[in-house]
């Protein structure tokens, strides 16, 4: 395999929402380029970046799939690296996390839907990060697929910067083929055939629209350019060696975002996709210098992509295989990686060895003996680097910035089915999370129960069933339990005394103490202050006072849930000489808290989350009226580019089916985040039934007990 420059290669993220068909357009650009030997479909599992046993069940992207091209005249011929990421709102997060290690995204729209809502949604990330961006309006050849509601869509979404450089030529089933309004010709293909297209003049039914398209187009990239500017108004047009220059520096620059049109499935139009990413989208040498950091809270570094700077690499994915290992996916921001070199992660501390570098062809490593600065590759079985790791050259430390995620917006309590399934739901779980950002293990201390957290329900799905394929680990969902809480509304001042008298020694101890709320929502849970004056009780045993609140607080009240916000002064109390110890001083402790808490006014608390809720503007009603019947509180709205976005509290209780119901509610349109905000009072109606169901299910375990 050849080894190429930085100048010679061009890294694009394929990104949009599901079904505009990025996989299929990335088969038919390896198979146009030869690089594979058919048009792979999703339909029948055979394309190169979908090979996941998953995404071949549900013929959709989960994660992101790489791949290469070689493109050009033979003797100048440029590598294209291609990573087609998943366009579904569940696995969006996939896409965030690869746009820094591209030079353009190729933003690939449904040539009947127009601009959905993940379209907007990683629009915006490219924004974040000002990457150039071009649009491919795919499928074409669809049943009411239509250029000028497409170009209307893209418009209305993102602005006046959005210019046709084609035009398509008939539509739906008679798409045949495009008009390049650069050099003004036009190139036909036949449907499914090798997209290798045919040279021509331009329809006669098309000049007139072709011709306006080009003045449009010519007029837009001499704007703010004077040389230009003063070339358009004395010939009225600019030529062709002027106008590739000037347009692959407006689309370097964010000042144009260039629109294509294809059809992948029909492989129309896909060969002059390639040209045109070969000419006008920046090479990897064009990238911006990169900005890091000498060390954890060390001083800003700042490398070039060029061969010349020391190595630097950064690792942007992680993937589990049965055979392989663990296979960590790299850019190489600068220097020249060699097979079999030693670099330091930065992160860790430790020496990594790259031995057998590869690039990457879907699920097939293809060798390579060197990458240079710009180029992207993969290797197995790095000891500890992770995602999000930069490593390099020991003497020259540099760390970049991985990509900052949301929490996960759904959790499940998971159970093993047996206890062989026990052993391997951890060691199946942590191999997964390598892989997957987005997905969270952890055991609630209050609840005991161990949760999975990840982006919606569709995401825990498909991580149980590979758990079951890949390591034959079967579980259990279930909705989490509610972590509520019991804290007091009022004051209590009494007396805990606990006697026992056996023969021999007995027990005693006896404790007053007061009982008042803090303020609402304290960072202190509970506070415990020691008012004892005068050694009514002896020093060593109000520490077993306290112990014995703090346990009788841990099991709860009225529900069994963990009291909270409340303080406790320990003021009086007496002792015995002999039968007098530390346990008998818990018990004390123990019962006094009981009955402070039937004098205090207990009461429930539960988890109020703060929602952010983003769907297209005609469902905005829908949502506010569902978010009012959960008991949600509006925070506000906010309007982007034709979708709104919700602000509210709701209630934890309320939220936990929420990612299905919104789906069926926006048609799939909508998504949502979710974070613990604080604590709130149990509306009175609401508390007696947790309370009736939390002491039916603590019967239930007493009697399994007995």
């Amino acid at each position: 395999m050849k080894v190429y420059a930085a100048a010679n290669l061009r890294n694009l993220a394929l990104i949009g929402h599901g079904h505009a068909g990025k996989t299929t357009l990335v088969s038919a650009m390896l198979y146009t380029a030869g690089a594979a030997p058919r048009l792979g479909r999703v339909d029948d599992g055979s394309a190169t970046t979908d090979y996941d046993e998953e995404e071949i069940a549900r013929k959709m992207s989960i994660s992101t799939g790489l791949a290469f091209v070689e493109w050009g005249k033979p003797d100048a011929k440029i590598k294209i690296n291609l990573l087609d990421t998943p366009g579904f709102n569940m696995f969006v997060h996939e896409a965030k996390m690869m746009l820094p290690v591209v030079d353009a995204a190729l933003v690939v729209v449904d040539g009947v839907a127009g601009v959905e809502v993940v379209t907007q949604r990683v629009w915006n990330y490219c924004d974040e990060i000002n990457l150039p961006r071009m649009i491919v309006v795919n499928r074409m050849d669809r049943d009411r697929a239509d250029a000028t509601r497409a170009l209307e869509s893209l418009t209305n979404a993102f602005g006046r910067a959005v210019t046709p450089l084609q035009l398509p030529i008939g539509s739906e089933k008679s798409l045949s083929g495009i008009v390049d309004l650069v050099r003004m010709k036009a190139y036909t293909y036949e449907m499914g055939g090798n997209g290798k297209g045919k040279e021509g003049p331009i329809p006669a039914n098309m000049a007139d629209q072709a011709k306006e398209a080009h003045e449009k187009l010519v007029e837009l990239v001499a704007e703010g350019k004077d040389e230009l500017m003063e070339e358009f108004f004395e010939t009225g047009t600019i030529p062709e060696e002027h106008l590739v220059p000037a347009l692959h520096e407006a689309i370097r620059e964010d000042k144009l975002f260039p629109v294509l049109f294809t059809s992948g499935l029909g492989n129309i139009g896909v060969d002059e996709l390639m040209d045109f990413i070969v000419d006008y989208t920046p090479a990897a040498s064009e990238h911006h210098a990169l900005t890091g950091w000498t060390a954890e809270g060390g001083p800003p570094a700042e490398r070039k992509g060029t061969d010349n700077e020391p190595a630097s690499v950064y690792v942007f994915k992680t993937m589990s295989d049965a055979f392989a290992g663990r296979i960590s996916y790299f850019k190489v921001f600068s220097g020249v990686l060699k097979d079999d070199a030693s670099l330091q992660n930065y992160n860790r501390n430790i020496q990594e060895k790259f031995a057998h570098i590869s690039l990457v062809q879907g699920k097939q490593a293809v060798p390579i003996p060197e990458l240079h600065a710009g180029d992207i590759g993969a290797v197995a079985k790095l000891r500890e680097t992770l995602t999000g790791d930069t490593l390099g050259d020991k003497s020259s430390p540099i760390r970049y910035p991985a990509v900052q995620l949301p929490e996960p917006a759904i959790t499940f309590a998971i159970e093993p089915k047996s206890r062989a399934d026990e052993d391997k739901l951890g060691v199946g779980l942590h191999k997964l999370m390598e892989e997957d950002a987005m997905l969270r293990f952890f055991r609630d201390p209050q609840t005991k129960e161990f949760l999975i957290a990840g982006t919606g329900q569709q995401h825990i799905e498909v991580v149980v069933s590979k758990m079951k394929k890949r390591y034959h680990a079967e579980v259990v969902l279930k909705a989490p339990k509610v972590p509520y809480r019991e804290t007091i509304r009022g004051k209590a001042d009494v007396q805990g005394r606990h006697k026992k008298q056996t023969g021999g020694h007995g027990q005693y101890g006896d404790c007053k103490i007061k009982m008042e709320p803090l303020p609402k929502n304290s960072e202190v849970e509970f506070e415990f202050i020691n008012d004892i004056f005068g050694g009514a009780i002896p020093r060593n045993f109000i520490p077993a006072v306290e112990k014995g609140i703090k346990d009788a607080a841990a099991r709860g009240y009225l529900a069994g849930y963990p009291v909270v916000n409340f303080r406790v002064s320990l003021y009086d109390g007496s002792y015995h000489d002999v039968d007098s110890n530390d346990l008998s001083f818990q018990m004390a402790g123990r019962i006094a808290f009981r009955k402070a808490m039937e004098a205090a006014r207990p009461t429930l608390l539960e988890p109020i989350m703060n929602v952010e809720i983003t769907i297209p503007d005609e469902f905005a009603g829908t949502i506010m009226g569902d978010l009012n019947s959960r008991r949600g509180r509006i925070q506000g709205m906010d309007n982007k580019a034709g979708n709104t976005i919700v602000r509210a509290e709701v209630p934890m209780a309320e939220m936990l089916t929420y990612g299905a119901d919104l789906t069926s509610m926006t048609q799939g349109r909508g998504s949502f985040s979710m974070e613990m905000h604080h604590y709130d009072t149990v509306p009175q109606q609401l508390q007696d039934k947790i309370i009736e169901k939390a002491k039916a299910e603590r019967g239930e375990v007493k009697e399994e007990e007995e």
